[in-house]
């Protein structure tokens, strides 16, 4: 069995981050969405909230491609959570160029922390590509329409823990 591993905030989830796992449903047995806890960037959505929004949104792919999905919190290194869920892959989405630097950096690092491990970037269409959950935020926070980035219940949750602000 195949496994990846597609690490992130998903502070929320976006329509990007779901063409992601989509495309990498077909590279995989089982994709495990790894939901960083990651305090320093201080998320919106608890850990909890952010797990359920990632399950939630999975539930659909898991049916359509046959593909296992969990979401699995880790705070720990990303070599270091893969090598814990048994994967042999790890996917990285990318948005634009500047992505494709931090990301190209990470890659070596991990070669060196595990050569088993391989990275796999994946783009999503063009028409997610450019979907950021720190721009979702900031529109969301000032009052915009997000409708076009986030699924219908990632919207709401949005407008309703910005309306409890």
């Amino acid at each position: 069995m195949r496994t990846g591993l597609y690490p992130g905030t998903f502070d929320p989830i976006t329509l990007g981050h779901v063409d992601v796992i989509k495309h990498a449903c077909g590279l995989v047995d089982k994709l495990v969405i790894g939901v960083a806890i990651n305090r320093d960037k201080g998320p919106l959505f608890s850990l909890e909230e952010r797990v359920d929004m990632v399950e939630a949104e999975c539930v659909k792919m898991t049916e359509a491609f046959g593909t296992e999905i969990v979401a699995h919190p880790f705070e720990n290194l990303l070599i270091d959570c893969a090598r814990d869920v048994g994967a042999q892959i790890i996917i990285r989405g990318l948005r634009a160029v500047a992505d494709f630097e931090y990301e190209f950096q990470m890659v070596g690092m991990n070669r060196k922390l595990d050569p088993d491990i391989t990275t796999v970037f994946l783009m999503a269409e063009a028409n997610h590509r450019d979907i950021a959950s720190k721009l979702v935020k900031e529109i969301a926070r000032l009052g915009g329409d997000v409708s076009s980035f986030v699924t219908p219940r990632v919207n709401d949750a949005l407008v309703e823990r910005y309306a409890a602000r």
